[in-house]
C-alpha cells in the first residue's frame, strides 16, 4: 500500500515539568522532524510540513540498514554537530535547506547526520498511534538496528535530572512524554509537553521598525571592550503589550540619530530607525548562531542598566 504522508504528533510548550512515574523524557535535539515512510518497496521522507525530503538524505534511503520491518512509518529528528559537538540547527540546514540536489553529495562529506527515532506510526501494514508510547518503544528496541547514522532516541525516568543536564550542556531542552499517551496524528496535546532552555541576556537598543507608524521591533546590540556596539539581532515578540509598544514609540522621538550605532550592518537596514543607544532590554533567546546573533530572541522587559555595562564576550558564543 502506498503510504500518504500525515501530520506529526506535537508537544506542547511548558514552564514547569510535570511530575509522576507515569512521565518520561527525551532531549530534543535542536534538529528537523522527519518521518520516514516505507510502504516495502520505496522509502520516502518528509519534514512535519509534508515537504519532501527523501534526495536530501541519500544516507537514509536503504531502510534495510537499520530497519527490521516490512513497512514502517519512523518519527524522529535529523541532527548535525556543530563545531562545538553539539547538535547545531545552523549545520542541519545547510543540509535540509538545499535548493539545488546535484550538491547533496558534496554537502553530505561536509555535514553529516544523524537520525534520532522516537516513535513508530505504522508497522507491517498495521496502524499503531493508538497503542500507548511505552509499546511503541518496545517495538522500536525490537526493529531498530542502531548504526553510525541511525539512533533510538533514550527515554529518563528523572526529567528534572535530564533537563539539569540539558542546561549545562546549553542544548535546546527536553520533551516530556506520558508512557501511556497514544500518537495522534496531526494533533497536539499536553500528553507530550516540550520543556526549552533559554538563556537571556541585556542589551542595548540601537535603533527600531515600525508598523502603521507604531514600534513593532527593537533592533538590538552590545559593546565590545573598544566601546563598538556590534548588532546581535532584532526582536519583536515578548511580554510586551500593545500599550508598552505605543509608549516606546512616542519616547524614542529624543534619541532618533542619522547614523546608525553599530559597528558591523544589520539586518533590516532600510527598515530601520537608528536611536541614540541609551535604552535596555533583557532578551531571552535559545543560542547565539555561527554569525553572532541571537537565535528566536523575545523581550522581556526594559532594565535600569547603563548601555556601556551590556558587554559582548567571547564566552557568549
Amino acid at each position: 500500500m502506498q503510504l500518504t504522508p500525515i501530520i506529526p504528533f506535537e508537544p506542547m510548550s511548558t514552564d514547569t515539568i510535570p511530575q509522576g512515574n507515569q512521565w518520561m523524557a527525551q532531549i530534543k535535539w535542536d534538529g528537523v522532524r522527519i518521518l520516514t515512510y516505507y510502504d516495502g518497496k520505496v522509502v520516502r521522507l518528509f519534514n512535519r510540513r509534508l515537504n519532501e525530503r527523501t534526495n536530501h538524505y541519500p544516507e537514509l534511503q536503504n531502510i534495510n540498514h537499520f530497519c527490521n520491518a516490512d513497512s514502517v512509518i519512523l518519527d524522529g529528528e535529523i541532527i548535525a554537530l556543530g563545531p562545538n559537538g553539539k547538535p547545531s540547527f545552523h549545520e542541519v540546514m545547510r543540509r535540509d535547506g538545499l535548493r539545488r540536489l546535484e550538491k547533496v553529495s558534496q554537502v553530505q562529506s561536509q555535514v553529516p547526520i544523524s537520525y534520532m527515532i522516537f516513535d513508530i506510526v505504522f508497522h507491517n501494514g498495521e496502524w499503531v498511534n493508538h497503542q500507548s508510547l511505552q509499546w511503541r518503544l518496545e517495538l522500536l528496541q525490537k526493529i531498530i538496528k542502531s548504526n553510525e547514522t541511525v539512533q533510538l532516541v533514550t527515554s529518563y525516568e528523572n526529567s528534572e535530572h535530564l533537563f539539569q543536564i540539558i542546561k549545562e550542556q546549553e542544548m535546546e531542552g527536553i520533551v516530556i512524554k506520558d508512557k501511556e499517551s497514544k500518537y495522534i496524528i496531526g494533533g497536539k496535546n499536553n500528553h507530550w509537553q516540550k520543556r526549552k532552555y533559554y538563556r537571556d541576556v541585556i542589551a542595548v537598543v540601537g535603533g527600531v521598525t515600525l508598523r502603521d507608524g507604531t514600534v513593532n521591533a527593537l533592533i538590538l546590540g552590545l559593546y565590545d571592550n573598544q566601546g563598538n556596539l556590534w548588532y546581535i539581532g532584532h526582536a519583536g515578540t515578548g511580554k510586551l503589550k500593545k500599550e508598552d509598544w505605543r509608549t516606546l514609540t512616542q519616547e524614542i522621538s529624543t534619541i532618533i540619530i542619522k547614523e546608525r550605532p553599530f559597528i558591523n550592518k544589520p539586518e533590516r537596514m532600510k527598515e530601520a530607525i537608528w536611536l541614540k543607544p541609551y535604552l535596555t532590554v533583557k532578551v531571552q533567546f535559545s543560542e547565539w548562531t555561527p554569525g553572532h546573533t541571537l537565535r528566536h530572541p523575545s523581550i522581556q522587559s526594559f532594565m535600569d542598566l547603563p548601555p556601556e555595562q551590556c558587554l559582548l564576550e567571547l564566552k557568549m558564543f
